[in-house]
C-alpha cells in the first residue's frame, strides 16, 4: 500500500527513497500533492488519480469554494500529462462536486469508491494474466506496475505476483528502468517482500537474455491506452516490444479500463511527458540531453490487451 489516511491526514509513501526507507509524508494539501507526484514520490498512473481523487476529498473537507475546488482540481489534471487515469479520477470528482453541490461527505465517499474499485481492477487484472502463465515460466517486466504504482496488488508486477501466490514456480526478471530505476528500486522491493524469485537485468540485457531462451512472457503495464490498442508506458517498453515480437515471445500489455482513452484514436495523439535532463545528465560530459518518460508501442506487437474485464 503507498496512500493510507491516519489520524484524519492523507499520507504517501515516498518512493524516491526507496529501498533504502520506507518513509510517508503528508498531503495536506492539493499543492503538496502536485509536488510528489512530479518528483515521482508518488507515481503510476492508477495510484496518482487515486491520490488525486482523494486530495480533492480531503480539500473539500475545508469547506472551500467551487472556484477553489475547480483551480485545483485542474492544477491536479495538468501535473502530469501521458497518465490519464489521473485525468479520469479528477473529472469524476468535479461531476460529484458539482451534482452533490460540494457535500465534503459524499465527495469522500466518490473518492473512496475510486480508492476501491482501483483495488478489484488490480484483483481482477492479476486473475486474469496469472491465468495465463504455466507452471515453470520465466516472466520479464519493466518499470513498476505493482502494489506502489496502484491501490492494489498492481497490474502487470500483480500477475506475476498472483502467479506466485497461486504455487506456480515461476521466475521473474526486473528491467532496471533507466534513468530512475523504478524496476531495481521499486519492482524488485516489492517482489523480495512477496517472496518471488527474481533476477536484476540492466535494461539493455533483455534482448540478449531472450536468445538464451530464458523469458517466456512480457508483462508490462500502461498509462494511456488509444482507441487503436496503441499503448503508452514508461521509456524502454516498445523496445521490449521490438525484441519480444522477433525471438517469438508474447508481449501483454496489463491495464485497468481507467488506463483506456476513448478520445484518443491512436498513439499519436498521446501527449508524452518530457522530464528534466538532470535525471540523465548527471556525471555526463554533455547538457544535451532528450529526456522523454514514455514511449508508444503499436498494438501490432501486443500479443494481448489484458484489462480488468476482458483481453483484447
Amino acid at each position: 500500500m503507498a496512500l493510507k489516511c491516519e489520524n484524519g491526514k492523507l499520507l504517501a509513501l515516498d518512493q524516491t527513497k526507496l529501498p533504502s526507507e520506507e518513509h510517508w509524508v503528508e498531503c495536506a494539501t492539493p499543492t503538496d500533492t502536485i509536488r510528489l507526484i512530479q518528483c515521482l514520490a508518488i507515481r503510476g498512473a492508477p495510484l496518482i488519480g487515486v491520490a488525486a481523487a482523494l486530495s480533492l476529498a480531503k480539500l473539500a473537507e475545508t469547506g472551500v469554494s467551487a472556484k477553489e475546488f475547480r483551480m485545483a482540481a485542474m492544477a491536479l489534471r495538468e501535473s502530469r500529462p501521458t497518465a490519464v487515469n489521473l485525468m479520469h479520477a479528477v473529472d469524476r470528482m468535479l461531476l460529484a462536486f458539482e451534482a452533490h453541490s460540494g457535500s465534503a461527505e459524499l465527495l469522500v465517499r466518490e473518492a473512496e469508491a475510486i480508492f476501491s474499485e482501483d483495488v478489484a481492477l488490480c484483483e481482477a487484472l492479476a486473475n486474469r494474466g496469472a491465468a495465463l502463465v504455466k507452471d515453470g515460466e520465466s516472466l520479464l517486466t519493466h518499470c513498476n506496475a505493482g502494489g506502489l504504482a496502484t491501490a492494489g496488488i498492481g497490474t502487470a508486477l500483480g500477475v506475476i505476483i498472483r502467479a506466485h501466490q497461486q504455487g506456480k514456480k515461476i521466475h521473474a526478471y526486473v528491467d532496471e528502468t533507466r534513468p530512475l530505476l523504478q524496476g531495481a528500486r521499486l519492482s524488485a522491493w516489492e517482489l523480495k517482500k512477496h517472496g518471488v524469485p527474481h533476477t536484476l537485468i540492466c535494461d539493455n540485457m533483455a534482448g540478449f537474455l531472450m536468445s538464451q531462451g530464458k523469458v517466456s512472457r512480457v508483462f508490462v503495464g500502461a498509462d494511456r491506452i488509444a482507441v487503436n490498442g496503441d499503448a503508452a508506458n514508461k521509456i524502454g517498453t516498445y523496445s521490449l516490444a521490438v525484441l519480444a515480437k522477433y525471438h517469438g515471445i508474447p508481449f501483454y500489455i496489463v491495464a485497468p479500463r481507467t488506463t483506456y482513452d476513448p478520445a484518443c484514436p491512436t498513439g499519436k495523439q498521446i501527449p508524452i511527458e518530457e522530464r528534466n535532463p538532470l535525471e540523465v545528465s548527471r556525471g555526463a560530459a554533455t547538457e544535451n540531453v532528450w529526456n522523454p518518460a514514455f514511449d508508444v508501442t503499436p498494438r501490432a506487437l501486443i500479443t494481448n490487451l489484458i484489462f480488468d474485464d476482458k483481453m483484447e
